[in-house]
This record gives C-alpha cells, structure tokens and sequence, in this order.
C-alpha cells in the first residue's frame, strides 16, 4: 500500500502540470519494413484505465473510486502485461496518452504509445496501442456510419437509426515483405439488450467496409476482395458480442450476427472476405475473455464467463499462428485492482 500511495502522489503531481487528456496518434518517422521473426499480439481490455477524472471516473461513477485506486489498478495491469511481453498491445478502455505513458513507464518504457481520440464522450474511453515497432502510417479512424437494423439481423429491435464506430483506430505496419493492417475498436456493451445489438450490427458494418478497404476493395468481375498474400489484416478489441461458430466455455449464444459480419459470413459484404478467430487455436473450456457478475455475490463462477473480447485475422496470418493463450492468472472478484477483463495472447511467425 505504500508503493501505491507513493505512486498515486507522484502522479498527482505529473497532472497538476500536464493534461492526460491528449492524443498521440502520429507517426512522425515511418521506418523502413521491421525485419522480425516472431511476432507476439495482445488484447486486453484494463477496465477504466483513467487517472484524470473524467464524468466522475476515478471516483463513483467508475470501478475506481480514488486516485490511489486508479494507480493501484494500473500496477496490476503493468503487471500482467509483464508476465507475456508483447509486442503489439491493442488496449481498450483507456482515457488518453498520458495514461499510456505512465503505464509505459511501469513496462520500462519499452513501447511507443499511440491513441486517436474517438467520440465517446460519454464514457471518454478509447482504444490505444502501445507498440515496440514504429507503424508505417499515422492512427486513423472511420467517420461512417450504417442504418439498422441491418438485413438478417435477428436483435428483434422495431426501432431504426444509424451508427459509427465510436472507439476504434486503424494503421499499417510493415514485417518483412508483408504489409499488416491492423484495427482496434471497442463496440456498444451488453451483448442481448434488443437497441444494442441492433447499433453494435451497424457498428460492425462500418468495421467490415473498412475492412475490405484495407484489404483493396471488391473485385468487380468476381465481387470478392483479392487476397494477397504479402497483406494481412489482425481485428483486435471487446466487440462485446459472442461467437456463433467458435463458442466460449459456456457456448453463449449470439442474439446478433456481430461476429458473423466482421468475419465476413454476413452484412453488405457477405462471402466477399473472411477473417478467423484466434480461439479456434484455445480449448473449449479455456474460451473467456470477461467476468459478468449476474447474481451480484461479487463471487466469480465458471458459469459466469464469456468471450466478448476477439482477435480476428486474415487466412493468410492464421497459418503463421503458433501459439494462443487467453491466460486467467487472476481471480475475478469485486474489490480487486485487476480488470474485469483476461487478455488474449497470439503468437506468429513471421
């Protein structure tokens, strides 16, 4: 508890002379194609990872009630990413840069820290990076947005409306001779509520045109995108939605098609592309991601497990996948400083 007060004092200090509230999503010096073996990835949502309040978070609108908390809660974080090292960490529910940076600072400043601002300004939560090779293009983000409720969708949601992406990021980074565009986003919560599915389907429409975008566009003759082999594509983030065709331990089942359109089995561009999960590689029962507390005992049960959060790639990258991981090396409970959230852990030879 004394390191933790000490930490917490020290950034109280930091932000009494410097705003947390920045942007760092520049690449001021694009470097040449990373020459890299093996490749390590991970997600990982840090619950709130906020140290300057924002909308009474650290404080009682947020996990966090006070700043020694918050920075308690950060060790723990630092902590676990420690443990696997990565080389790309794709992190939601973060504030800004400086919160990148001092948890960059507790990694020994071992990464670049990157994070475009998104537009929920309700929360104030973003998806940044944290990044030991230097991308190729500066972070960018999709304006669009998309009606729904989109075609097939099963949400039994009456209403209609549109929606944008409002925390993700995009950019390139260049291994060897292949070009890896990579996205990071964090979708609407609650996976079955009926108004929620129906904006995360619209959610994950806007995500799979820009996906196809990356990825070069459709084919007129053939109305497919052209894979190529020296492009690949990694979809990291909490897309708040299960799986239909690769279940979590506790098979939850889907009430949206979210999965099935970022993979490319459903939306506009159905059959035009196709992305695979990560957790094909991860055992039935080692499939969870989340902890939702339904009966409120602040005790966590197997049964109370999900996968929400996914890494998603190309066919080109899923044969240089050597190991995954979706490591619980915590107990989830209320009045811990770990997230609510287990990372996952993807591993390529490049």
């Amino acid at each position: 508890m004394l390191i933790a007060s000490i930490l917490a004092l020290l950034f109280m200090v930091v932000a009494a002379t410097n705003t947390n509230d920045t942007q760092c999503y520049t690449v001021t010096s694009p470097s040449s194609p990373h020459k890299v073996s093996k490749l390590r990835i991970m997600q990982y949502n840090v619950e709130w990872l906020f140290l300057k309040t924002y909308n009474g978070c650290p404080g009682s609108s947020c996990t966090w009630p006070t700043l020694a908390a918050a920075t308690t809660h950060m060790q723990y974080v630092a902590d676990a990413i420690k443990t696997y090292n990565p080389d790309i960490l794709n992190l939601c529910e973060v504030e800004g840069c400086y919160e990148l940076g001092q948890l960059n600072g507790l990694l020994g400043n071992a990464y670049t820290p990157y994070l475009l601002f998104g537009t929920d300004t309700s929360t104030g939560q973003n998806v940044g990076v944290l990044t030991k090779y230097s991308p190729s293009e500066s972070l960018q983000r999709s304006t669009s947005s998309h009606k729904y409720p989109v075609g097939g969708s099963h949400c039994n949601y009456t209403g209609t409306g549109s929606s944008g992406v409002s925390k993700h990021y995009y950019t390139t980074y260049k291994f060897n001779d292949m070009t890896l565009h990579f996205v990071g986003a964090h979708l609407l919560a609650i996976p079955t509520e009926p108004s929620r599915c129906a904006s995360r389907e619209a959610q994950a429409s806007v995500l799979q045109e820009l996906i196809v975008g990356l990825l070069g566009g459709i084919d007129p003759k053939t109305g497919q995108v052209v894979m190529n082999d020296n492009v690949g594509l990694i979809l990291a983030g909490d897309m708040n939605d299960f799986d239909a065709e690769i279940m979590d331990s506790n098979n939850n089942e889907p009430t949206s098609i979210v999965l099935d359109i970022l993979k490319g089995f459903a939306g506009d561009y159905a059959f035009a592309y196709e992305l695979t999960s990560a957790a094909e590689f991860v055992s039935h029962e080692n499939r969870y991601t989340d902890w939702w507390d339904p009966n409120g005992d602040c005790k966590s049960t197997p049964n109370e497990m999900s996968m929400i959060d996914h890494v998603l790639m190309t066919p080109n990258l899923k044969g240089k996948v050597t190991n995954v991981m979706m490591p619980h090396t915590y107990t989830e409970a209320c009045g811990t400083y770990n997230s609510d959230h287990y990372p996952i852990v993807v591993d390529l030879v490049m």
